[in-house]
């Protein structure tokens, strides 16, 4: 029910960010989502990607800060107003959202996000009839 995220940690200079998308461009790992939070010193990117595990080794082994992590991935109708009824649900169900961030594919929006409590949040998920996105099906809307 959840889908594998790189988390990659970049100084804030010129140069970090291009360094991992051209590793992952030799690497011809497609990019599906990718978001960017910055503080003075640093910045986190997140990225969803055809093949995160591979592109997780190609990039450590490369001297990159990154690491793997699970979140989930929800499809919704591409209708205004479908993210908020579904966070809407978790926030009724007392589960914080740490981030998320979303994109349109397929003609589908997708709506990825972390929470204080995965085990609550898959049970929402079921008992509220969401559409999980199961990883392999992400790489097939590219």
């Amino acid at each position: 029910m959840t889908i594998h995220q790189l988390s990659v940690f970049l100084e804030n200079k010129s140069g970090t960010l291009v360094k991992v998308l051209k590793l992952l461009k030799q690497e011809n790992i497609q990019l599906i989502a990718s978001t960017i939070a910055d503080t003075a010193e640093y910045g986190i990117c997140r990225i969803i990607c055809s093949e995160p595990a591979r592109a997780f080794n190609v990039l450590k082994s490369a001297g990159v800060a990154v690491t793997l992590t699970e979140v989930f991935a929800l499809q919704l109708d591409d209708v205004p107003g479908r993210a908020a009824d579904a966070i809407e649900i978790f926030s009724n169900e007392g589960i914080s959202i740490a981030y998320l961030y979303s994109f349109l594919l397929g003609g589908k929006g997708v709506l990825i996000f972390r929470t204080d409590n995965a085990d609550k949040a898959r049970d929402a998920i079921v008992r509220n009839n969401l559409r999980a996105v199961p990883e392999k099906d992400l790489s097939e809307l590219i």
